[in-house]
């Protein structure tokens, strides 16, 4: 059975769905004002990996992660710019969509933009506002009144009376309490803006993923998701607004994706200390960043450096030399179901709150096997080397033929590098050896490792 560590409970839990034929899994996404970083990066392949792992146990998975198009950063960036929101929020989508398809991460089912979402929030919001639990400052902006949820601080721990003596009080505030966050901002000059029971404005930013999870999914569905930083106050936040509205329980089961560090301090744009996906993408592939991502457990806090990039390269190149001269794997071979006690305990590590380390541990033993089975047994090689790029795709790596992926970024281009091989094996066939050395050698310098076989000479870089 499927575990995963619940931060509602603190605890690792067996997964027992709402309706296993309709699994609901919310994510919180992206604010557009910037390109993505490596913080967003990690949620967004680890949410990868979480739901492709349960569409191989669930009939239907409805994964929703939205987007944020809408707050004061963007608004402030768009002013900097001297450019309209729409144009800014539409060029930094469309940069996470090619972000995050060079990380071999799947679209969503869904994927709500908050501008297109503000009926719902109203709804919400009209809603507290019956019940008690909201109200309108003297400023214009509609607060929500925390003290009247019961249950708040139930996700983070966090205790009211602490929260009050860390408050930053106004002299004349338009809260009732100092805890109370906004949910509706009143309209200023030259913002986006939109109608509303309390005058024009905007929404705050918690009330988004409220109604756009509840809407898209239900009142009561089973994953709510995000990275670390989000717990408090967004996720508590989220929660006192939706448990408020529809009087039922919210979600569930609450995940977190730890933080990725720089010299042990998080990463964000708020610190500037962040790398974006891009610019790590300037100098190493998808796949490689892909595996660096999942090397640790999503939970995990992941140090980010050239070195350990590097050691994620190099640990990819190794599958990736194990699958080399065999099919792809599009269609199994029969024989790998007599290795099924490696894909067992592949799925027994992914089903124990998706353990990303221990299944790639399992994929270097098949790899260690391939290798051994080369000499012995060209089947078992073969059946185990489909067996490992099966799996491995399960994770979204080894997607891609081993030859190729071993020959990209090379100094020589494959023509220059097929060229030089000819002339080898022309000095070869002459017995000219000490030419052929010389060619082979000149190679290595340039990182080109050729590896000879009763097939003929194929190469990789090194």
């Amino acid at each position: 059975m499927l575990k995963i560590y619940n931060t509602l409970t603190n605890k690792k839990e067996d997964f027992r769905p709402i309706d296993p034929n309709n699994i609901g899994i919310y994510v919180c996404g992206m604010t557009v004002y910037d390109f993505c970083h490596m913080g967003h990066a990690r949620v967004l392949v680890m949410f990868d990996v979480i739901t492709r792992h349960m569409r191989r146990n669930y009939p239907n998975v409805q994964y929703i992660r939205n987007i944020t198009d809408i707050d004061d950063k963007i608004i402030s960036r768009a002013i900097e710019n001297n450019e309209d929101i729409y144009s800014l929020t539409n060029r930094f989508i469309d940069a996470m969509h090619e972000d995050e398809k060079a990380l071999g991460v799947l679209s969503p089912d869904i994927e709500p933009r908050a501008t297109d979402s503000i009926d719902q929030m109203i709804d919400m919001i009209a809603s507290l506002s019956e019940k008690g639990l909201a109200y309108q400052g003297k400023n214009g902006d509609v607060f929500y009144s925390v003290r009247k949820f019961k249950d708040y601080g139930k996700l983070s721990g966090k205790n009211l009376d602490d929260l009050v003596a860390g408050a930053r009080v106004d002299i004349e505030s338009n809260k009732k309490d100092p805890l109370d966050f906004v949910l509706w901002k009143k309209a200023k000059p030259n913002e986006p803006k939109w109608s509303s029971p309390w005058g024009e404005g905007r929404p705050g930013w918690h009330i988004e993923c409220s109604a756009m999870s509840t809407h898209f999914i239900s009142n009561h569905f089973d994953v709510h998701g995000g990275g670390m930083d989000l717990t408090f106050p967004h996720h508590e936040n989220e929660i006192a607004q939706s448990e408020g509205a529809n009087d039922c329980k919210f979600v569930n089961t609450w995940m977190h994706v730890g933080f990725v560090n720089i010299n042990d301090e998080k990463m964000s744009k708020s610190l500037k200390n962040f790398f974006t996906i891009r610019g790590v993408l300037d100098k190493y592939d998808g796949e490689t960043l892909r595996y660096f991502l999942i090397s640790s457990h999503y939970r995990s806090p992941l140090n980010f450096s050239d070195t350990n990039i590097k050691s994620a390269k190099s640990a990819l190149k190794r599958l990736y030399i194990a699958t080399k001269g065999f099919s792809s794997g599009k269609e199994i071979d029969a024989q790998v179901g007599k290795h099924f006690e490696y894909e067992d305990r592949f799925n027994a590590a992914l089903n124990d709150d998706f353990n990303t380390p221990i299944a790639l541990s399992i994929l270097f033993e098949i790899a260690k096997q391939v290798n051994i089975e080369r000499s012995k047994s060209s089947e078992n090689a073969k059946s185990l080397a489909q067996l490992l790029k099966k799996l491995g795709n399960y994770l979204g790596i080894l997607e891609y033929d081993a030859d190729k992926y071993l020959q990209q970024g090379s100094e020589l281009s494959e023509v220059e590098v097929s060229i030089k091989i000819n002339q080898r094996e022309e000095a070869r066939a002459s017995k000219n050896f000490a030419m052929s050395d010389q060619i082979r050698d000149e190679l290595l310098t340039l990182g080109i490792i050729l590896e000879d076989s009763i097939d003929g000479t194929s190469w990789r870089r090194k």
